[in-house]
């Protein structure tokens, strides 16, 4: 049957609404990053910085440790980075630990002889290196280093000295060489970074003073021990 009008009826069905779809808000709306994943500012590197400055000062980090965590700091591009650099320290105002023993021994001489020391305990005062027709080998890697400076007064006659140092440490010399060599072997830290330091006044007559690092100490055992490492890794 046709209504008035020639179309035909329509139907209605009461009782049900048919809504719009709205976009799910929670789905558009992004997500906040989490703590570890924020950049870090210049202000908050420099702030960890001074906190592993203070960690040497109470004897909880050796001279290579500090030198390491604070290139660590500066390189770090997260807070969550920055945190891993301190996650073992305590926190700011917590007791201080017993630091190291202070170094009693200042002076290191070699004369027609070899002289070989790692030190291991707390400087705090000037070291001063003779050599007379010998050598002298230094390694300031284990020390703890309070001030975060090792002030060194080197003097080579016919013979050799070697200072070895911590990676990424930053390393002044003065002096002179007479028929001798002043050489440093370090890797050198980026311009403004607050880094630990070794001034060394280096006189050389007729012999060698050399610093290095652990880059430059032994680049073929640590070539060897890496092409081992990846070695292993493989099989």
């Amino acid at each position: 049957m046709r209504r008035r009008g020639g179309g035909p009826r329509r139907r209605t069905v009461w009782g049900m609404s048919h809504a719009t779809p709205q976009p799910d808000s929670s789905r558009s709306r992004p997500s906040a990053p989490a703590e570890s994943s924020v950049r870090a500012s210049d202000a908050e590197r420099e702030a960890v910085v001074e906190r592993l400055r203070i960690a040497s000062v109470e004897g909880r980090l050796t001279f290579a440790e500090l030198t390491e965590r604070t290139a660590a700091a500066y390189t770090a591009v997260t807070r969550g980075e920055l945190e891993r650099v301190v996650s073992d320290l305590p926190g700011v105002g917590a007791p201080g630990a017993e630091p190291a023993p202070r170094l009693t021994t200042r002076q290191f001489s070699a004369v027609m002889g070899d002289c070989r020391e790692r030190i291991v305990g707390r400087i705090e005062d000037e070291l001063h290196l003779q050599s007379v027709m010998g050598d002298v080998e230094l390694d300031l890697r284990d020390a703890q280093v309070p001030r975060g400076e090792v002030a060194i007064v080197a003097t080579a006659v016919m013979g050799d000295i070697k200072i070895v140092v911590p990676d990424g440490v930053e390393v002044r010399m003065t002096g002179y060489a007479v028929l001798g060599d002043r050489s440093v072997k370090v890797r050198r830290p980026q311009p403004g970074h607050a880094v630990p330091v070794v001034t060394i006044n280096a006189r050389s007559i007729l012999g060698d003073i050399t610093v290095v690092d652990e880059e430059h100490r032994a680049p073929a055992r640590r070539a060897l021990a890496a092409w081992w490492r990846e070695r292993r890794s493989r099989s």
